[in-house]
C-alpha cells in the first residue's frame, strides 16, 4: 500500500495536482478501512460514478460532500494528510500551513480551507481560514453537534441560518448553535476570508 499523500503547504490551489492528491487521500483511507466505493458512496449520498472521478481527481468535491465522505471514513479532512499531532507543535508559521480546495467557482476553487490547528486528542476547538471565491459556497445546509462562531476578515459573505439569511461584511461576526442547519455563499465580486472557530472539531 502506498503512503498516505501530503498536500504542500502552500499549493496552487487552482492545480489539477491539489484535486489528485485530495482524491488520493480518500482512496487510501477508503481502502485502509475496507471499504468499497459503493461502501462510501452510499454513506456519503453520492453516486459511485462520482466517488470515484473524486478519488482519481477528475472532480474536486464541494465542502459539504467532503464532510460527508470524511464523516463516512471516520476522519477529519486534516486527518486525510495524515497532519501531525496537535501535542507536538504549538505554533505554526504563516506559508506552512495546510490549504484544502473544495469545489469550483468558474476557473478558481469554491472554497479555500487554511487548517490553523492540527487534529489531536482531547482538543475541545477547531480554527480554520474560509476564503470563499466569487460564486463560492458550502454548496448546501449542514448541522451536526456543536457552536460555531465566525470573524469575516475580507470581502462580505452571505449566512444563512435555519432558514434566516443575513448578509455579513468585513468586520462582522457571528455565533450559533452548530444544530441549526446552516449554509453560505459569496455573491460578491472579491474573496471573502473568515476566520471559523468550531467546538467539537468538524473539520
Amino acid at each position: 500500500m502506498s503512503e498516505v499523500p501530503y498536500l504542500s503547504s502552500s499549493p496552487d490551489l487552482s492545480s489539477p495536482q491539489t484535486a489528485e492528491q485530495l482524491g488520493g487521500a480518500v482512496r487510501h483511507a477508503r481502502r485502509m478501512r475496507g471499504m468499497r466505493l459503493k461502501d462510501l458512496a452510499e454513506i456519503a449520498g453520492c453516486s459511485e460514478s462520482m466517488l470515484s472521478k473524486i478519488e482519481t481527481g477528475g472532480v474536486i468535491p464541494s465542502l459539504n460532500l467532503l464532510r460527508r465522505i470524511v464523516d463516512g471514513l471516520d476522519i477529519s479532512i486534516l486527518g486525510l494528510f495524515g497532519a501531525a499531532d496537535a501535542s507536538e507543535h504549538m505554533v505554526h508559521r504563516a506559508g506552512s500551513r495546510p490549504k484544502v480546495s473544495v469545489g469550483q467557482a468558474g476557473p478558481l476553487p469554491s472554497v479555500v480551507l487554511e487548517l490553523l490547528m492540527p487534529r489531536g486528542e482531547g482538543l475541545m476547538l477547531e480554527a480554520n481560514i474560509h476564503t470563499v471565491n466569487p460564486g463560492g459556497s458550502s454548496a448546501g445546509a449542514t448541522s451536526h453537534i456543536g457552536e460555531e462562531f465566525g470573524y469575516v476578515l475580507d470581502g462580505e459573505l452571505e449566512l444563512t441560518v435555519d432558514g434566516e439569511v443575513m448578509g455579513l461584511m468585513r468586520g462582522d461576526s457571528f455565533c450559533f448553535r452548530s444544530e441549526r442547519p446552516h449554509a453560505y455563499r459569496n455573491r460578491g465580486d472579491v474573496p471573502a476570508r473568515v476566520l471559523w472557530v468550531n467546538t467539537p472539531p468538524t473539520y
